[in-house]
């Protein structure tokens, strides 16, 4: 038996013996014992391993990678009591910036000892589950080709780089059918369904999206010129809606199809090229340890 496991992503972390001894003697500051340890491999990048753990007894999970790690351990506790904690080791950490989550390791640690917990929604995409967003169109082509070497060098603004050699290629047909209605008929260049909207550098691409609120939050994005794709950019960093060619919508069940086959990503992993992309929601799947302050910030839904 273990109170607590701790997964790494050895790709991302450089220096586990500095990052072991720091979680242990921090969890023995609190009276916990000492941790079970994993790492991810080729062949497993964190589902089997955090089923390990789970079978081991853990009660959290320490997660040391980046979107795609905790996005395969969450795939093996969803649906349990277990809870995950965040040590952001990653590119992008979207899942630590939406929740508010410490950068440092003792801070995220002790959320795990002393902090509280939080049930989030998880998205699913073909029976993946997701924590922070999936994508069709230029989010995804974007992913795709920034290079493991620009992440590691570069961090996130490696993204925007890569963004930039694409913003002029044409839109793309797109239907989008929200909860079963009728479809939405648009020319976009991404269509993204999120369960948290903030992005680094001070973005906020969905400000109504909440991560244990039971809906999903899709953003058609669609500027046809640079000009569109500046507005958009100044509309979202000064928070001010419309304009720019986008519009945002909420719901239960998302469903994208494309006359063309299109780039897909699933919490910035790619998946298979494709003409759809179903999206669904798993209400309160997920716990998370959090900040007391992130315990809850979900509005009360309407029946």
């Amino acid at each position: 038996m273990s109170d607590s496991a701790v997964l790494v992503n050895p790709a991302r972390v450089t220096n586990q013996a500095a990052l072991r001894r720091s979680i242990v003697q921090t969890l023995a500051a609190d009276g916990w014992p000492e941790p079970l340890w994993l790492q991810t491999t080729l062949a497993d990048p964190g589902e089997h391993a955090a089923r390990e753990a789970l079978a081991a007894g853990a009660r959290v999970v320490f997660v040391c990678g980046g979107d795609g790690t905790v996005r395969a351990v969450a795939a093996a506790l969803a649906g349990t009591e277990t809870a995950l904690a965040v040590i952001p080791s990653g590119t992008g950490n979207l899942l630590a910036l939406n929740l508010g989550l410490p950068i440092d390791v003792v801070g995220a640690v002790r959320l795990a000892t002393r902090g509280g917990r939080r049930r989030i929604d998880l998205g699913d995409v073909e029976g993946r589950p997701f924590t922070v967003a999936t994508g069709i169109g230029l989010d995804a082509q974007m992913l795709a080709d920034t290079s493991n070497s620009a992440k590691y060098r570069l961090g996130w603004p490696a993204y925007a780089a890569s963004v930039l050699r694409h913003l002029v290629e044409p839109r793309f047909p797109a239907q989008v059918r929200l909860d079963g209605g009728r479809p939405i008929e648009r020319e976009v260049r991404s269509v993204l369904v999120a369960n948290v909207g903030r992005l680094p550098g001070g973005i906020h691409l969905l400000p109504s999206a909440v991560p244990d609120d039971g809906v999903l939050d899709v953003a058609l994005i669609a500027p046809r010129r640079l000009l569109d794709w500046a507005r958009l950019l100044a509309n979202l960093i000064g928070r001010r809606p419309g304009g720019g060619g986008l519009e945002t919508f909420q719901a239960r069940r998302v469903e994208v199809t494309t006359e063309k086959s299109q780039p897909r990503e699933i919490d910035g992993d790619p998946l298979p090229p494709g003409l759809a992309l179903v999206v669904e929601i798993r209400a309160a799947a997920l716990t998370v340890c959090v900040p007391e302050a992130h315990r809850s910030s979900a509005p009360k839904r309407k029946s």
